[in-house]
């Protein structure tokens, strides 16, 4: 059956409701996105850089042992997927609030790491805390909003997480000697101060609260994936491995190649970080328009494929290429972002629709692993960035293709969701 939506109140992308839920974002991503940007002082920090030809003797780790370091960050994410589901259970707005805030706590805990490994586990231990962050926060948005707004809300979170993750970036790049990587850690007590101010404007949505007296709920994770959702759900799934197979890599080791290989010094990478924002401000607006005007399928197809050849581009090995495709591939992730969150909310019910943003978080971190251990591994065995690049990211491009068997949601209300 469709969804009864009388007495729902709906809000504009840029009102109190949708712009509290983007602060908590912004939080989240501050607090991610220092194990990236300080990754090349912590390989400093804990290894013994030079200028030797090996990767390690360049990074100060091994490229293997900064893969799988990363790897499992990346993959304690899929603890996110029940995390998430627990939003179908107890509400978007107290998940919302109490993961974005212990995730926080746990980022500022790793700046008293002693070794590389006690690094690894406490990101490990925050990770899926901040991305249930991020995946019920584009979800709540969705909700908070008709069909005009969508796509525009869902920008506004992958804009909001852009900025707190720039602002990491930029802060450590041009404070890098004074703060070292344990004081770029310490910083998520900032963002942690913030989380009770946005709490008093955070709302749980009108959608949700229709369907909490239903009769029959679902079970967080299991109830998505049952018909008639299995189909879409694994296309759905399969895209984002492969997006995340490009993404994982082609971010995680951006600040590291850039520094400890290419020869940049912190502050110019902490100015690309900047402009970089304004690029992926174009695409986020770029992706909202083809998503709402195109489509969301082709506009995420378009996206994935340029993504794919910017990250190419970015470990080709020349100054010039590492600018020029990090900034692309910035801007095309970010037109990636409004297509596939807006069809995630769409083509399943309120009742398991966290659910299933936690089964693309999980599709996510998978490829986000494989990626980063295989790059890694290519990289060091090749000794050559630009060639395990290459390998990896080049098949994103078929797996685009997949977008053409999922239906076209563009314009429709959450409540058709049966109907697409």
């Amino acid at each position: 059956m469709t969804e009864d939506h009388r007495d729902i109140h709906l809000h504009g992308w840029f009102t109190a409701p949708v712009v509290s839920i983007g602060v908590l974002t912004a939080a989240a991503g501050f607090g991610q996105f220092g194990a990236v940007a300080a990754l090349g002082d912590v390989a400093s920090g804990f290894g013994h850089s030079g200028t030797g030809e090996t990767i390690a003797e360049q990074a100060g780790l091994s490229g293997t042992a900064l893969g799988v370091g990363l790897g499992i960050i990346r993959l304690a994410s899929m603890l996110s997927l029940p995390l998430a589901g627990m939003a179908d259970r107890v509400g978007r707005r107290r998940t919302l609030l109490w993961f974005c805030g212990a995730g926080l706590l746990v980022t500022a805990s790793a700046a008293l790491s002693p070794t590389y490994w006690w690094f690894v586990a406490l990101f490990a231990m925050s990770r899926p805390l901040l991305t249930a962050t991020d995946t019920i926060a584009s979800v709540s948005a969705a909700e908070q909003t008709g069909a005009a707004d969508r796509a525009k809300a869902v920008a506004l979170i992958a804009a909001s997480y852009g900025i707190g993750a720039g602002l990491i970036a930029v802060t450590r790049g041009f404070a890098a000697e004074p703060l070292g990587f344990r004081g770029v850690f310490a910083l998520a007590l900032v963002p942690l101060v913030l989380v009770p101010f946005a709490a008093r404007r955070v709302a749980e949505p009108d959608r949700y609260r229709a369907v909490q007296v239903a009769e029959e709920r679902p079970l967080p994770v299991l109830g998505a994936v049952a018909p008639p959702f299995r189909r879409r759900l694994l296309i759905l799934s399969l895209i984002v491995f492969a997006m995340a197979v490009v993404t994982g890599p082609a971010n995680s080791f951006f600040f590291l190649f850039a520094e400890n290989v290419v020869g940049l010094s912190a502050a110019a990478t902490a100015t690309m970080v900047v402009v970089a924002g304004l690029t992926g401000l174009a695409g986020l607006l770029a992706g909202r328009w083809a998503a709402d005007t195109v489509g969301r399928r082709g506009a995420g197809g378009v996206a994935m494929v340029l993504t794919a050849a910017a990250g190419a581009i970015t470990y080709s090995g020349s100054e010039p290429a590492l600018v020029g495709g990090y900034l692309m591939a910035v801007a095309t992730g970010a037109m990636f972002a409004p297509a596939v969150g807006a069809l995630t909310a769409e083509l399943f019910p309120t009742e398991v629709r966290a659910t299933a943003a936690g089964w693309m978080v999980a599709a996510g971190v998978l490829g986000a692993v494989v990626g980063l251990t295989a790059f890694g591994a290519i990289a060091d065995a090749l000794e050559d960035f630009g060639v395990a690049a290459l390998a990896l990211f080049a098949p994103a491009g078929v797996v685009s293709a997949l977008f053409g068997f999922l239906p076209e949601t563009k314009g429709r209300e959450l409540e058709e969701w049966e109907e697409a």
